[in-house]
């Protein structure tokens, strides 16, 4: 095993694509401490603020994705992706990478693209049930495709494919250990049931409008709601947190806390919130978004869903979610069936996995 190598990761644009690359920096990282990393991200997206944040170099392209609606921004596309493809090369040729890494989004692309055009052995990890178009050309190249989902060789090869799940955060692993101090973290009453809403760290209208709309019909259940807004919506929706049982956070820092507080979730559908909330083990609402590519968070919903581990939503039927939280306060048994089966759905060792993989790609 070469004790020193240089490790190159590409994936950003969300959180979703972000936190499982640095997640398999660090753990790399243990495992070659004398080590090179750098990262690649899109210019402009959060990666170039999160990926420094956790003590990793980045460079980054000047791409954007195709917007699905006509727009003038498409014209540009085709010079964007032409200039991150030079400029990948560029970085590539610099860093002579032993190694490349793909957690998807914009800057993924071109990374991995251009990798194999050098014949870098390279790694996809795909978060999703459904994958997007730029993995699926990728997985010709690549010498592993880690995913989650069982499924995916109607769309990757077969022989590639290795199922370790996502990466999630290490802290969510003994979250039942931590419920008292949840409690007082959060200022709730421990005889009353709590209700988590994530967005993600953006926020989500549709679910930020729903609850400006029925929260007094929530709250009806004599539950206490910690809502997490999102930095987009937060200054819009903060006054509700003068409401007797209603907390209103831009964004929760210790998610650890929020998940062991939390009695039912809702939740939007990327595949990292569902790794999470699979590890968590708690009863969710899935509100799928239906604004992003080929409506992956739908089939990442589904995959749950199908299995009796929680309840899909759909955002067009949104104005039912307070008939739906009652139905679930009122059932404890349901409740109980929910939190079982998402959790025989947890991977809980999927980085561990993923670095195995890269290790045998290095040796």
């Amino acid at each position: 095993m070469k004790q020193s190598v240089n490790i190159m990761l590409s994936g950003g644009g969300t959180g979703g694509h972000i936190y499982p690359a640095i997640a398999i920096a660090n753990e790399l990282k243990e495992r070659y401490p004398e080590s090179n990393f750098l990262f690649v991200g899109a210019k402009g997206r959060m990666e170039m603020e999160k990926v420094p944040q956790s003590g990793y170099e980045i460079k980054g392209l000047n791409i954007t994705g195709i917007q699905r609606s006509l727009s003038l921004k498409n014209l540009t596309f085709p010079f964007k992706l032409l200039s991150s493809l030079i400029n990948a090369k560029k970085i590539i040729k610099n860093f002579k990478p032993n190694v490349v890494i793909g957690t998807g989004g914009f800057a993924s692309g071109p990374t991995l693209f251009m990798a194999n055009r050098k014949n870098i052995p390279s790694l996809i990890q795909e978060q999703n049930s459904y994958p997007g178009i730029t993995n699926r050309l990728l997985a010709k190249k690549v010498q592993k495709i880690c995913v989650a989902y069982d499924g995916l060789d109607q769309y990757f090869p077969k022989e590639k494919l290795i199922k370790t799940g996502n990466p999630v955060r290490q802290d969510l692993l003994e979250i039942d250990k931590k419920k008292k101090e949840a409690i007082a973290h959060f200022n709730l009453d421990p005889g009353k049931m709590t209700i988590a809403v994530l967005g993600g760290s953006l926020g989500a209208r549709a679910i930020n409008k729903a609850l400006e709309k029925h929260i007094q019909a929530i709250l009806k259940n004599d539950v206490q709601v910690i809502w997490q807004s999102g930095k987009l919506y937060y200054d819009e929706y903060k006054q509700f947190s003068q409401m007797d049982g209603v907390q209103v956070w831009e964004y929760v820092q210790k998610m650890d806390l929020l998940y062991a507080a939390a009695d039912l979730l809702i939740s939007r559908a990327g595949a990292g919130s569902i790794s999470e909330l699979c590890i968590v083990g708690k009863p969710v609402i899935l509100i799928p978004s239906p604004n992003v590519a080929e409506d992956h968070q739908t089939q990442n919903a589904k995959a749950i869903t199908d299995k009796n581990a929680g309840i899909l939503l759909e955002e067009k039927n949104i104005d039912t979610l307070p008939e739906v939280i009652s139905l679930l306060v009122e059932d404890t048994d349901q409740r109980g069936v929910l939190s079982k089966n998402i959790k025989e759905l947890a991977l809980p060792n999927a980085t561990k996995r993923i670095a195995d993989e890269v290790d045998k790609i290095l040796k």
